[in-house]
């Protein structure tokens, strides 16, 4: 994650008409993201962002409205990442079971881990906030159905339950969350949601 340095104010028009909208938006995400890092969530304001940014107020309400708008928009940011780093080892992953749920497990795990402390603190805002939670379950539904296909090949003709696929989720955060916290190490979140898919299918050939 890239550092920003801070624009002097007499210098400040300029970087904003250089940069297109998609380009400042990467680039406030970017200093969110790494303000996060540092201080913690709750410094994270819109003003804050700004300063931070080295551009004016109206820019940042104009990305993100709310303070809610950039924390939707920084789990959006973070779900693209994981979302490429799965396909992309889904893409070169072997065609066998164990295979495709090691993948399963070890980008999810290794997803979280690379966020370090960044990403508790944004899930325990969007937990909050009823418009945030609906942005998250929208996600992980996605995530559900993107684990259903991936598995179905190995359940015959039964299809995977969602409430099994639920528990996975769940199962996936919560040893995502104390390998960050150092209560596990990654290793044993992996084995350990690697243990967990294998069983789901198995249950459901």
């Amino acid at each position: 994650m890239s550092s920003h340095s801070k624009t002097p104010a007499a210098s400040k028009d300029s970087p904003r008409r250089r940069l297109s909208r998609q380009a400042r938006w990467r680039q406030l995400v970017d200093v969110s993201w790494k303000l996060i890092c540092d201080e913690g969530t709750d410094a994270l304001t819109l003003g804050r962002l700004a300063e931070e940014a080295g551009v004016t107020k109206p820019v940042v309400y104009d990305h993100f409205g709310t303070r809610n708008g950039l924390l939707a928009a920084l789990y959006q940011d973070f779900d693209a990442r994981q979302t490429a780093i799965m396909d992309a080892a889904i893409a070169a992953s072997k065609p066998s079971l164990k295979d495709k749920a090691r993948v399963i497990a070890s980008t999810y795990v290794e997803c979280v881990l690379t966020q370090g402390r960044e990403m508790p603190g944004v899930l325990a805002a969007l937990n909050g906030s009823p418009e945030l939670v609906a942005v998250k379950r929208q996600y992980q539904q996605a995530f559900i159905e993107k684990c259903q296909k991936m598995l179905a090949p190995f359940c015959g003709y039964q299809e995977i339950s969602l409430a099994s696929l639920w528990a996975m989720l769940g199962a996936a955060d919560s040893l995502s969350h104390a390998a960050v916290a150092g209560e596990i190490t990654a290793g044993q979140a992996l084995d350990e949601l690697l243990e967990i898919i294998l069983a789901m299918v198995k249950r459901n050939k």
